[in-house]
C-alpha cells in the first residue's frame, strides 16, 4: 500500500493541522479512525437514484467501490447528484430539464468535491446525461479519476425476438396507424424492459460509455457489462483500487484527454452507430479541458470513419452482445489496426491506449464487429451536415439508412407537441420535410430530444419517407432521416426560425449538405419581419440555463470553460 503526503492534496485543508480541529470532529462523528483521516480523501460520485432502471444499481455499486479505495490506501467519500431520465422525461415539457441536468450534474459534482477537498474522483453514472456531466466534472476539477458506467439493461424477449424500449416508442406509432392493437402494445411495454440498467442499443448512454473506454477515463472493457452482472462488482472495486494509482502517480484527466485521445472518441462514436449527441457532449467535455473540438471537428473525423458495429437502433444488436463480442476494445483493436487510432494517449490504467490494445486479441467468430476492412459502410453511422439552413452546422445519424438525399417542402411547426400531434392524426404527407423549431437549447430552453415524434413516425412506416429538421436534439434511439443541432437556433434568428411551409430544403448526407433553396432577397424580408418568441420559462432553472448556454455547435455549454482558468481545483 502506497504513502500519501497529503501537504500537497487538497484534502489537508479539511484533515491536517491544529486549526482543522473542528473539521477532524465531523469525521470522528461518522466514525473513522485517526489513521483514517490522514489518508487520501477520495469521492465517490453517484448519479443513482429510483427514476428509472438506468441508475437503480449505481448505488450499491458505489459502496461496492469504497472496498477497493479502502485496499488501496484512501478513505471513500461518497455522494450522489441528480438524473433526468430521459425515457420518463421523453415526449412532454420534461424533456426540456434533460440537457440542462448535464450542467446541474457537473456542477453539482464540481461543487460536492470542492466544498470537501476530495484529492481523486470516481463517478458512477447510468443515463444519458448523467455520462458526460459526470466526465465533464473530472475534466474540470482534474483530480485523478475513473469513470465507470453502471451498464446496460438486458434485452427484453418479444414474439421470440429481443426487444427494447424503442420498440415500444414505435409500437405506439403502430398503434396511431391502427396497425398494434392496444393489447400487443400493453403486452410489449411489459417485457421490453426486464430489469436494472440503461437502454439497451447503440443510443446516448451506451455511446457515452463507449467515449469513457475510448478517451481513456474508464478501465478497459469495463462499460459494456450489463448492470445485472456480477462482474460489475469486481469493476467497481478495481475502479476503486486503481484510482489510487492514479493519485500516487499524479495522473489526472487532462493529461488523458488530449486532442488525440478526444479524436479517438469520436472515431468509435462513428464507427458504432452511435447517438448523436456525442457531437454536443464531445465539445462540451473538451471545453473542460481547453481543448477546441466543436461539432466542425467532429463531423470531420466522422467522414472518413467507417461504420462496423452492427447495433440497435440501425442493425440488429445490443449491449450485452457487443460485451459478448469484446466490447468497446474489441472495436478499437480493428480500428487501431487499421490505421483510424492514435495509440499514443494515456488511459487510466496507467498505459497508453495502444498498450491496451494489444493485450486484445481479434475475435473473428463474433457477429457484432465488421473488420475495418470489411465494414458495413466505408463512412461512419454519424454525418455532419452544413448549408444555407444550417451555417453553425447539424448532424443526422445515417447508420441503417438506405436513403441518404431529401429534398421536399418543409411543414413548419413551432415546437414539438404541435409536430407529435399531426403525426398521431396521420396529416403528415409523404415527401415532405418537416421542421420542428425554438426547441434549441435556448429557445426551447433546454433543447429537447424529439424521440416520441421520430418513433411514431416509423411506427407508421413514414421513417424515410419524411425527412425531420429541428434545432432541438434527437435521441440516440432514433432512426430515419432526422436532423439535429440545426444552428444558429430559431431564437438566435438562424435561418430556420425563416422557414414557411412549402418552402423547398435539400439535404445531402453523403455530401454533407443542407440548404434551403429560398432566394437571399425574401429571406432578407422575412428577417427583417421576425420577432423573437418568448417562451413560458421566466424564471427558475431553465430560464438560468437560457441566459448562459451557447450555441450547440460549441457542445450547449454555460460558462467560459478552461481557456479562462486562473487556477485548477487539483492544485488549490
Amino acid at each position: 500500500m502506497a504513502k500519501f503526503d497529503k501537504s500537497r492534496l487538497p484534502s489537508r485543508h479539511v484533515s491536517v493541522g491544529p486549526e482543522r480541529a473542528p473539521h477532524r470532529s465531523y469525521y470522528y462523528a461518522m466514525g473513522l479512525t485517526e489513521e483514517e483521516i490522514a489518508r487520501p480523501f477520495v469521492g465517490i460520485a453517484s448519479a443513482g437514484n429510483d427514476s428509472a432502471p438506468c441508475n437503480t444499481t449505481l448505488n450499491a455499486q458505489a459502496d461496492i467501490c469504497r472496498q477497493g479505495v479502502n485496499e488501496a490506501g484512501g478513505m471513500p467519500r461518497r455522494f450522489n447528484t441528480i438524473t433526468v431520465t430521459d425515457g420518463i422525461a421523453m415526449g412532454h415539457q420534461g424533456m426540456k430539464s434533460s440537457l440542462v441536468s448535464r450542467e446541474v450534474i457537473a456542477d453539482s459534482v464540481e461543487l460536492s468535491v470542492r466544498g470537501h477537498c476530495y484529492d481523486a474522483l470516481v463517478g458512477f453514472a447510468g443515463c444519458d446525461k448523467s455520462l458526460p456531466g459526470m466526465m465533464m466534472a473530472m475534466l474540470r476539477l482534474n483530480v485523478p479519476s475513473i469513470f465507470v458506467y453502471g451498464g446496460s439493461i438486458l434485452p427484453g424477449r418479444f414474439h421470440d425476438k429481443d426487444v427494447t424500449v424503442v420498440d415500444v416508442f414505435e409500437a405506439v406509432g403502430q398503434h396511431a396507424a391502427g396497425n398494434c392493437p392496444l393489447k400487443e402494445l400493453t403486452a410489449l411495454e411489459k417485457v421490453a424492459c426486464p430489469g436494472h440498467g440503461a437502454c439497451g442499443g447503440q443510443f446516448t448512454a451506451n455511446t457515452m460509455a463507449c467515449v469513457g473506454e475510448a478517451i481513456g477515463l474508464s478501465l478497459p472493457n469495463s462499460n459494456m457489462a450489463p448492470a445485472p452482472y456480477k462482474s460489475r462488482e469486481e469493476i467497481a472495486v478495481a475502479a476503486g483500487r486503481q484510482v489510487m494509482q492514479l493519485l500516487e502517480h499524479n495522473l489526472r484527466p487532462r493529461d488523458i484527454c488530449t486532442r488525440a485521445a478526444f479524436e479517438n472518441a469520436a472515431r468509435v462514436v462513428a464507427a458504432t452507430g452511435g447517438s448523436t449527441n456525442a457531437a454536443l457532449h464531445l465539445p462540451a467535455m473538451a471545453h473542460e479541458a481547453g481543448i477546441a473540438f466543436d461539432l466542425h471537428d467532429v463531423a470531420e473525423i466522422f467522414k472518413s470513419t467507417p461504420y462496423i458495429a452492427d447495433l440497435k437502433p440501425g442493425g440488429r444488436y445490443v449491449a450485452k452482445d457487443m460485451h459478448e463480442a469484446g466490447g468497446v476494445y474489441m472495436a478499437m483493436k480493428t480500428l487501431l489496426d487499421g490505421g483510424f487510432l492514435d495509440p499514443e494517449p494515456m488511459t487510466v490504467t496507467g498505459r497508453t491506449l495502444g498498450e491496451n490494445i494489444e493485450e486484445i486479441t481479434w475475435n473473428p467468430d463474433q457477429k457484432v464487429f465488421y473488420d475495418v476492412a470489411h465494414p458495413i459502410t466505408p463512412t461512419g453511422g454519424v454525418v455532419g451536415l452544413e448549408g444555407t439552413l444550417a451555417p453553425e452546422g447539424a448532424i443526422v445519424k445515417v447508420a441503417g439508412m438506405e436513403r441518404l438525399q431529401f429534398t421536399g417542402p418543409a411543414r413548419v411547426f413551432e415546437c414539438e407537441e404541435d409536430a407529435f400531434e399531426a403525426v398521431e392524426q396521420r396529416r403528415i404527407e409523404e415527401g415532405c420535410v418537416i421542421v420542428i423549431r425554438y426547441e434549441g437549447p435556448k429557445g426551447g430552453p433546454g433543447m429537447r430530444e424529439m424521440l416520441a415524434t421520430t418513433a411514431a413516425l416509423y411506427g407508421q412506416g413514414m421513417g424515410e419517407k419524411v425527412a425531420l429538421i429541428t434545432d432541438g436534439r434527437f435521441s440516440g434511439a432514433t432512426r430515419g432521416f432526422c436532423i439535429g443541432h440545426v444552428g444558429p437556433e430559431a431564437a438566435d434568428r438562424g435561418p430556420i426560425a425563416l422557414v414557411e411551409d412549402g418552402d423547398e430544403i435539400a439535404i445531402d448526407a453523403a455530401q454533407g449538405t443542407i440548404d434551403l433553396n429560398v432566394p437571399a432577397s425574401v429571406l432578407d424580408e422575412r428577417r427583417k419581419a421576425w420577432q423573437p418568441r418568448a417562451n413560458d420559462y421566466q424564471s427558475g432553472a431553465l430560464w438560468r440555463y437560457a441566459q448562459n448556454v451557447g450555441p450547440a455547435y460549441a457542445g450547449a455549454v454555460t460558462h467560459p470553460g478552461a481557456a479562462k482558468e486562473t487556477h485548477v481545483f487539483a492544485d488549490i
